[in-house]
């Protein structure tokens, strides 16, 4: 049997799931709630194309993993602009400047590579170091992407559990790092 759509459910029974997957790969609530409006607005407008053949919570990720991948080309389309905030203090009046630059890739040096490659080891190796259950639920959700309903079965968790494991995980790589490379 075909699976059907109630879109006037959605808020209430993906809500949570969604924004939860969102803020993973987008960090920034605003920006995962832009997200998953915009993902359930084209899943009204495409409704006339859902088969039935996936689930209806299968069917809005899978236009959500678009809509964030959208996110980024149109983040990444200034071709490696990036904003600098410079706090500044002239004794007369003291605030931010922001600057934009545009990063030159063909001023890369050989160090920044022998740099970038040292940085991955040195993550990898703070991975090592921490709880071997934070950093294998780390590993699953952030590295390989993994959906947060099968890690949360694989390792008999709730949802929130899992959340609570990934920013102790994130806090403990950030103090090894600080200690161990910056």
């Amino acid at each position: 049997m075909p699976h059907q759509l109630e879109p006037e459910n959605w808020v209430d029974r993906y809500a949570d799931y969604l924004y939860n997957y969102t803020i993973v790969k987008v960090s920034d609530p605003v920006v995962a709630q832009d997200l998953i409006s915009e993902t359930f607005l084209a899943g009204l407008k495409s409704k006339d194309n859902f088969k039935g053949e996936a689930s209806e919570r299968t069917w809005l990720i899978a236009i959500l993993k678009r809509k964030i991948i959208d996110h980024y080309r149109k983040r990444n389309s200034k071709k490696g602009k990036a904003e600098v905030r410079i706090h500044y203090n002239d004794n007369e009046s003291e605030g931010d400047w922001l600057e934009e630059r545009v990063e030159d890739l063909s001023d890369r040096t050989a160090e920044d590579e022998m740099e970038n490659k040292e940085l991955g080891l040195a993550i990898l190796q703070c991975l090592d170091s921490i709880n071997e259950t934070q950093a294998a639920i780390f590993k699953k959700k952030t590295i390989e992407g993994m959906d947060t309903e099968a890690i949360c079965n694989e390792f008999n968790i709730t949802a929130s559990n899992l959340w609570v494991i990934i920013y102790r995980a994130r806090k403990s790589l950030a103090e090894c790092l600080n200690k161990n490379w910056f």
